[in-house]
C-alpha cells in the first residue's frame, strides 16, 4: 500500500466541505461509522441517544433462523480494556425480525445491514434468500466468525467453505455481501481472499478474539460457556494487523472492527487499508461514541490534507520505518 499524496486542494480551509461518502462495493454509505451488530440492539433502544440519520449505517442484531435463548449465564465478564462476551446468538429468529423488526429499521434514514448466522451452509443460504426479498435490506452481513456457538464458526475458518458460502448466499440474494472474519485464524488474508473470490462485497474484520476469566478461589470459570469473545479496546493492535494484512492480499473494501471508540482509532483504522469501521463495545459505554467521531472525522481528514476519505485508506507508510 503506497503512501497516497493529499489533493492539491487545501481542506483544512473548510474541513465541513470534505466529502465522506464511501462504498462497500455495490453499498454506497454516506459516511464510514457504522454501528455493529450486537452492540446497538435493533436501533430503537438507542433512537433517544444517537442522531441515527447521521451513521453511515446500522448492523442490527444477528439473526438466526429459528429463535435461540442463548447461552447459560454468566454472558458477559467485564476485563482490562476490554469485555468478554458469551451471548449465543439469543434472538427471536428471522420471522419475527422480519415481523416485528424490520419495519422499523426500514423507517430510518440510513442504510441496514442484516446479519445472519447458521448453524449450515443451507441454514445460511436460506436466511439469504428470506431476505433477498425485503425492502429496508441494503445489505446483509454473514456471521461466520461468533465463537459462542457451534457450526457458524466452520465457515470462517476454512477458506473452501467461506469461499463456497459466499458465493451461494451471493447467488440467493440480490444484495451486496459482506463477509464478517475471524481473527482466531492462522492466515487472516487466506481467509479474505476466499470470501472475495466467493463474491463478497467487502469483508468485515474482525470477530471478537476467543478468551475466558476464572475465579481462581472458586476454581471455576466465571463465563457459563468457560470460553467467550473479547471486544472492546484491548484487541484493537489484533484488529489493525488483521486489517493491514486482509487490505494486501484483497481488492474489495474492508470494515475494520475491533477497539474502535474515537476519531484517533477510526484515522488509524483507514490509513490501515479500512475504508469503513464498526463501532462495537463502545456503545456499551460511550453510546453517543458514534456522533462523536462523525462530528470530528472531518477535520481529522483535512489534517491529513484529505478532501475524502479514499485520499487516506491504505495509506500507510511501511517503508520509511527502516530508513
Amino acid at each position: 500500500m503506497a503512501l497516497q499524496p493529499p489533493s492539491q486542494s487545501d481542506p483544512t480551509e473548510n474541513p465541513q466541505s470534505i466529502d465522506l461518502g464511501v462504498r462497500l462495493g455495490r453499498l454506497s454509505l454516506a459516511n464510514p461509522v457504522l454501528v455493529a451488530s450486537g452492540t446497538f440492539g435493533y436501533a430503537r433502544e438507542m433512537e433517544s441517544l444517537v442522531d441515527i440519520s447521521r451513521l453511515g449505517g446500522i448492523l442490527p442484531k444477528t439473526i438466526t433462523q429459528h429463535p435461540r435463548q442463548g447461552n447459560a449465564p454468566w454472558r458477559t465478564i467485564e476485563t482490562p480494556s476490554g469485555m468478554l462476551n458469551s451471548i449465543g446468538l439469543d434472538n427471536d429468529g428471522i420471522e419475527a425480525f422480519v415481523d416485528c423488526h424490520l419495519p422499523y429499521l426500514k423507517s430510518l434514514p440510513t442504510a441496514i445491514i442484516v446479519s445472519i448466522a447458521g448453524r449450515s451452509h443451507d441454514e445460511f443460504v436460506a436466511l439469504a434468500a428470506r431476505l433477498a426479498d425485503q425492502s429496508g435490506v441494503d445489505a446483509i452481513e454473514l456471521n461466520i466468525s461468533c465463537p459462542n456457538v457451534s457450526g457458524g464458526v466452520d465457515f470462517g475458518t476454512d477458506p473452501r467453505k467461506c469461499e463456497q458460502l459466499v458465493s451461494a448466499c451471493r447467488l440467493a440474494c440480490p444484495q451486496p455481501i459482506l463477509a464478517k472474519l475471524t481473527p482466531n485464524v492462522t492466515s487472516i488474508a487466506e481467509l479474505a481472499q476466499a470470501a472475495e473470490q466467493g463474491g463478497a462485497d467487502a469483508i468485515s474484520l474482525i470477530n471478537t478474539c476467543q478468551g475466558m476469566a476464572i475465579d481462581w478461589r472458586r476454581r471455576r470459570p466465571l463465563l457459563g460457556n468457560v470460553i467467550g469473545g473479547l471486544s472492546g479496546p484491548a484487541i484493537k493492535p489484533i484488529a489493525l494487523r488483521a486489517v493491514y494484512q486482509a487490505a494486501m492480499a484483497v481488492e474489495v473494501p474492508i470494515v475494520g472492527i475491533g477497539g474502535i471508540a474515537t476519531v484517533d482509532d477510526v484515522m488509524e483504522f483507514l490509513v490501515a487499508g479500512a475504508t469503513a469501521v464498526q463501532l462495537g463495545t463502545v456503545n456499551f459505554y460511550n453510546p453517543t461514541a458514534s456522533m462523536q467521531v462523525v462530528d470530528a472525522l472531518p477535520a481529522a481528514l483535512a489534517e491529513l490534507g484529505a478532501t475524502n476519505i479514499a485520499d487516506v485508506v491504505g495509506s500507510l507508510d511501511t517503508e520509511s520505518v527502516s530508513k
